[in-house]
């Protein structure tokens, strides 16, 4: 390690868990009793019992605050092995409509999409912390599913990323317009429904790509 890199590691206080963890909660109780406009850093920085400039040294405004407050509750989302792609795909978007059923989770995520329309780095930010973050799930349930063979080996890593990446999109496109702009209910048979849908496409997806 080069001494530039051990001057940097050492400058500044360490973050603190804790105070993350009360700030973003602090963040989503805001929001859903405030609203985006009457949300500001210092509201936040009372609630959560911390200064104001304890969130300016971690987040530049209140966009960035927002949506790392929206991503650790995207972060919980998990994808058990349930023994086949079907089993896995459908626990994993029942797990998704559950989170947005949240008030906090619901709240927040309105409230940046709708502000990202008009703020290109917002939307990267969200792009960045929550859509690529969460396409791991994808690329676990693909892996598994060709491991027991239930899907063919793709080799081309392009195609597998355009393939992935189409998946994500209609497994959240789907689940969200349902709950948050419809609001119509992500039940099992539903959901049964939508897995029937994607299994049945994946074949052609790969060799399409």
């Amino acid at each position: 390690m080069c001494s530039r890199t051990r001057s940097r590691s050492r400058t500044g206080r360490p973050r603190s868990t804790e105070a993350d963890t009360a700030i973003l909660e602090a963040t989503r109780a805001a929001l859903v009793e405030l609203g985006w406009s009457k949300l500001s850093m210092g509201d936040v920085a009372t609630r959560a019992g911390v200064a104001k400039t304890t969130l300016y040294r971690r987040w530049a405004n209140k966009n960035e605050l927002v949506v790392d407050a929206v991503a650790v509750l995207f972060d919980e989302l998990e994808l058990p092995d349930l023994g086949s792609l079907r089993a896995d795909i459908e626990n994993v978007v029942l797990q998704f409509a559950a989170l947005l059923e949240r008030p906090e989770t619901k709240t927040a995520l309105m409230a940046v999409v709708a502000e990202s329309t008009r703020d290109e780095p917002l939307r990267e930010r969200i792009r960045a912390s929550i859509v690529d973050r969460q396409k791991r799930l994808v690329l676990q349930g693909r892996q598994r599913a060709q491991e027991r063979g239930e899907l063919p080996a793709v080799r081309d890593p392009e195609t597998v990323a355009a393939g992935d990446d189409l998946i994500f999109d209609v497994v959240a496109g789907a689940v969200v317009h349902r709950a948050l702009v419809s609001a119509e209910p992500v039940d099992p048979a539903w959901v049964r429904r939508l897995s029937a849908l994607l299994i049945g496409g994946l074949g052609a997806v790969d060799e399409a790509s």
